[in-house]
């Protein structure tokens, strides 16, 4: 009938999934519970072998399931482009080259060693072919990176030693799939001719990115920036992230690799942090996308059905990659600790273990039965992950009472200076003349890059969105100057930053007494009107240098602001009579 509402699968499926996330992240955040559970419980609840197996008897679950799960495939795999992406942003070039050692050291041993030794013990235990064999063994040594780094960050001991397999895995994952398809009992002899194509297009490729994002992207990102548009920021973000991936992955190589050059490059440029803290939902949300998707491959009645073998399964992986890997880290000179904790983190399979499972169905290296269990058994291990990171942390407390420290972050205490013009360029040289660190953050590229080329401590970043103020530090900023002269901007960041921040110095530029007592009633420690104090100080230079006696200038200067003090308290509708403090002539 006119007016009817109807909604196309995919919409229902949108709704499914906001409502998932709606319902996880807040209610496992107040358990203090990572919500990659709650997304993976979601899955299994809403897909086809949850209540998806009752819509014939009752329909209207069909709006709280999700009708067609593989057309969440590219959503999820967008999600792990995203994840690289942010994980290049957090990296330079020089630190990844300072985890050379464990990229291609620790990484292709781990990854030799579990997939060598499981692919003996299949042939050998299992009596599986010696083909299909290689294939499950090195599908099952890979573990999650969307998973894991979310819960290790890349910046821990634990953090980097997982960062450094996993991006050794993420590189090796296309060279395995091609080796896959030239071991089938029906490869072309093109197969191994297909992969030295694929790998010297692909350098080119990166190289091709890597010239040009160095010199494009800064461009690129001033201009996104000076228009104040973050739809055109966020536009700009996604145009390299998915150009970069969409041109490796054209060559045969992975987009992840694309997204992570991409990442990298962008963190070179000033706006590494502005786009980090725009894409995070997006991220996020995308992710969410993909442990849904984990979820929904999780068979409860099989599961049940042949519970044994499945168990035994998960926990000779698990057990198996933990010893490996623990071991290598030890022997590269780990704590205890960290071996520990690393080793029983990156213990499950991967994402990429399904990729690799489906890669040599396709082959016919291995059989579908076969792989059907095998994907079960990745599930439950990508499922139990987060419950291995807490086991990993009580084990490493157990083993070493002093664990390791986290890596020095860049954050220091610093004052941040909201704003890059001519009032916090004075305020930075008399913090430089003082020996206090600062940090100059402003919108407007071009004032920043001409504060840098000048000298000073500056950042791109817009203070009024995102978290741009988390990313300097400002849990232990001693304070922070706002120096716009943009009265309702400064009102509401003041209101903002005393509400986040209850005991944060907060000194604020005002434009007349009027607005100052605005920004007292707003939270600012200081307000500063630069009408009262330019009108006081040009008083004291007249009165002086016409004969008046220094003294009772002084005097009457004191008076005047203790006057414009009680008519900001009076008319303000303050608690309390307000400072003005900044004049050099006050005692």
């Amino acid at each position: 009938m006119a007016g009817e509402l109807s909604f196309s699968p995919i919409m229902s499926d949108a709704l499914v999934i906001l409502g998932a996330a709606g319902i996880v992240i807040p209610v496992f955040a107040r358990f203090r519970i990572t919500p990659i559970i709650g997304f993976i419980l979601i899955g299994i609840a809403v897909g086809p072998y949850g209540l998806g197996t009752l819509v014939e008897e009752i329909p209207w679950l069909r709006h709280i399931t999700i009708s067609d799960p593989e057309a969440l495939a590219p959503f999820a795999d967008f999600g792990i482009i995203l994840l690289l992406f942010a994980i290049g942003l957090e990296l330079s070039f020089n630190r990844l080259w300072q985890l050379r050692k464990f990229v291609f050291g620790l990484g292709s041993l781990e990854l030799l060693i579990i997939g060598s030794s499981g692919a003996t013990f299949l042939f050998y235990v299992s009596g599986m072919d010696l083909t299909g064999a290689l294939a499950l063994g090195f599908a099952l040594a890979f573990s999650s990176t969307a998973i894991v780094l979310p819960i290790s960050g890349t910046r821990t001991p634990v953090g980097r030693a997982a960062l450094s397999m996993l991006l050794f895995e993420d590189i090796m994952i296309v060279p395995i799939i091609f080796i896959l398809g030239a071991l089938s009992p029906y490869a072309q002899a093109e197969g191994w001719t297909g992969l030295t194509d694929t790998l010297w297009q692909g350098g080119l490729v990166v190289l091709v990115l890597l010239v040009l994002g160095r010199f494009a992207l800064p461009s690129l990102f001033s201009q996104a920036a000076r228009t104040k548009s973050p739809e055109l920021f966020l536009a700009a973000s996604l145009l390299v992230v998915i150009g970069a991936s969409l041109a490796t992955a054209a060559t045969g190589l992975s987009p992840i690799v694309g997204a992570l050059i991409a990442g990298l490059l962008i963190a070179e440029t000033e706006y590494h942090g502005e786009v980090e803290t725009i894409m995070e939902p997006f991220k996020g949300l995308a992710l969410g996308v993909f442990l849904i998707t984990i979820g929904m491959s999780i068979d409860l009645m099989t599961i049940w059905a042949n519970l044994g073998q499945i168990t035994l399964a998960v926990v000779g992986v698990l057990v198996f990659k933990a010893i490996v890997t623990g071991t290598l880290l030890r022997l590269m000179g780990a704590r205890r600790s960290t071996a520990a904790e690393t080793g029983v983190l990156m213990a499950s399979p991967s994402e990429t273990t399904l990729i690799v499972l489906a890669a040599a169905t396709s082959a016919l290296v291995v059989d579908v039965e076969t792989a059907q269990f095998w994907q079960i058994v990745t599930a439950i291990g990508l499922t139990v992950t987060p419950l291995l990171a807490k086991l990993g942390r009580v084990i490493a407390r157990r083993i070493e009472d002093t664990p390791e420290l986290p890596e020095e972050d860049e954050h220091e205490a610093r004052t941040i200076i909201i704003g890059g013009g001519r009032v916090g360029r004075l305020i930075a040289d008399m913090m430089t003349a003082h020996d206090q660190a600062y940090v100059i953050l402003d919108s407007d590229p071009d004032l920043i890059i001409a504060a840098k080329r000048d000298g000073y401590r500056a950042t791109f970043g817009d203070a009024a969105r995102g978290d741009a103020l988390s990313r300097l530090g400002i849990e232990l900023a001693p304070a922070v100057v706002l120096t716009m002269d943009e009265p309702v901007l400064a009102q509401r960041l003041v209101s903002k930053l005393r509400t986040n921040y209850p005991d944060l110095l907060i000194v604020s530029r005002a434009r007349d007494t009027d607005h100052a007592a605005a920004l007292y009633r707003a939270g600012a420690s200081h307000a500063v009107p630069e009408t009262l104090e330019s009108s006081l100080q040009l008083s004291e230079a007249v009165l002086v240098d016409i004969g008046v006696a220094m003294g009772p200038v002084i005097a009457s200067i004191h008076e005047k602001r203790d006057e414009y003090r009680e008519r900001l308290e009076r008319d303000g509708g303050l608690t309390k009579k307000p400072q003005l403090r900044t004049s050099s002539t006050e005692a």
